[in-house]
């Protein structure tokens, strides 16, 4: 039960950055969603396992600053989604759901996911159970929030991808907040 909170939290930032994602298109296409939710979970996967394999190593450098590399990450994305939102034209959208952008953002919502692999490696715990449970919970929310937020989409029309941006912006700035404050 604990692994499925564990992967459910996780997934959360995921899940934000889906219903961006979803809301700064005007139509998802069923491969579209696929391959963004597939990343999403794919690196939310990986990194529990990276972080089990280094805590040992490399642990106080990367706790010092994991969550200032998510906030760059996501606020840099976020503010340029919404400089393109006033730069485009009618019709015209970004696809993040490809090649770096969609690199970028699957590293910054899997941060947390590393920081995760580290505790359990301090605390002795297996960690490839947990790491699939993450990754199939993060690949389902993820899913869920790029559809949903294609459907809001419509009804929002050019401010769609502004909104996205700033949800972006608010994802990182949460996560920045979280770590300096705890």
């Amino acid at each position: 039960m604990e692994i499925l909170f564990v992967a459910i939290a996780l997934a959360m930032d995921a899940f934000a950055v889906s219903v961006s994602i979803g809301l700064s298109l005007n139509f998802v296409p069923l491969n579209t969603a696929f391959r963004t939710s597939f990343h999403f979970g794919l690196y939310q996967f990986f990194m529990p396992l990276i972080g089990w394999y280094t805590a040992s190593k490399f642990s106080s450098y990367i706790q010092e600053l994991d969550h200032w590399i998510a906030f760059l990450l996501l606020a840099g994305i976020g503010g340029k989604m919404i400089l393109e939102a006033f730069e485009k034209k009618e019709g015209s959208t970004v696809d993040r759901t490809r090649g770096f952008p969609l690199i970028l953002l699957s590293i910054a919502t899997s941060i947390d996911a590393f920081a995760v692999g580290m505790a359990y490696s301090f605390l002795e715990r297996k960690i490839l159970f947990p790491a699939m449970i993450i990754g199939i919970i993060a690949f389902c929310l993820s899913y869920i929030g790029i559809k949903g937020g294609a459907r809001f989409s419509k009804h929002l029309g050019n401010s769609a991808e502004i909104i996205g941006g700033i949800v972006l912006i608010f994802v990182g700035a949460k996560i920045l907040v979280e770590h300096l404050s705890g």
